[in-house]
């Protein structure tokens, strides 16, 4: 079986990885445009009048990556999950700043349908659903992995498959199941 080298984004991953930083400097120009995807992409879900740019998005999880020290990146994929963590997390404390400063004043209802409906949707409320993550990684860190991928990263099944290295029907059968319990918790939440 012939097997590719690796791309340009990989070996750079790769030198990083191995302690050489001005590697991260040779790899913003050949990620930025898909991190600014995926940023855009997150911030699809928010509300209409977010502040927060996908520019400014791009530019703070890269002071974070930034400040990683010996970040283990495996593959290309994997880094841009780590991104879309980061964003995730950039996303949540920004929520939760302006949650404190509204308290509730915007605060929506979150509509768990499939991948394709959420990433068009504008109704989420991060702090609600990172709130119902965080319960769901006691219960199984796996499945909120997995919707923290395909949500958050807008990974696809496969991709998501090579990142946490299991088989696409694990993947596929444990999206389902957090979906539902997200569902639950987030209905259950905004009821109170």
């Amino acid at each position: 079986m012939k097997h590719e080298p690796p791309s340009e984004v990989t070996q750079l991953l790769q030198v990083w990885r191995g302690g050489d930083r001005n590697a991260l400097d040779a790899l913003l120009p050949l990620v930025y445009k898909e991190l600014r995807r995926r940023a855009h992409f997150q911030l699809r879900n928010e509300r209409p009048n977010h502040t927060l740019q996908s520019g400014a998005l791009v530019h703070e999880a890269y002071l974070r990556l930034v400040g990683m020290s010996r970040p283990q990146w495996e593959s290309r994929t994997h880094f841009f999950a780590i991104a879309a963590q980061l964003m995730r997390q950039i996303l949540v404390d920004y929520a939760r700043r302006h949650g404190a400063a509204k308290r509730g004043g915007s605060v929506c209802k979150l509509s768990l349908e499939d991948a394709t409906m959420m990433s068009r949707r504008k109704d989420v409320d991060v702090v609600a659903l990172d709130d119902a993550l965080i319960g769901l990684a006691k219960i199984d860190p796996r499945q909120s992995r997995v919707v923290e991928l395909r949500f958050f990263a807008g990974l696809s099944l496969e991709q998501i498959s090579e990142v946490l290295e299991i088989a696409p029907a694990t993947v596929q059968r444990d999206w389902t199941a957090a979906r539902a319990w997200l569902h639950r918790e987030i209905s259950r939440n905004s009821r109170v």
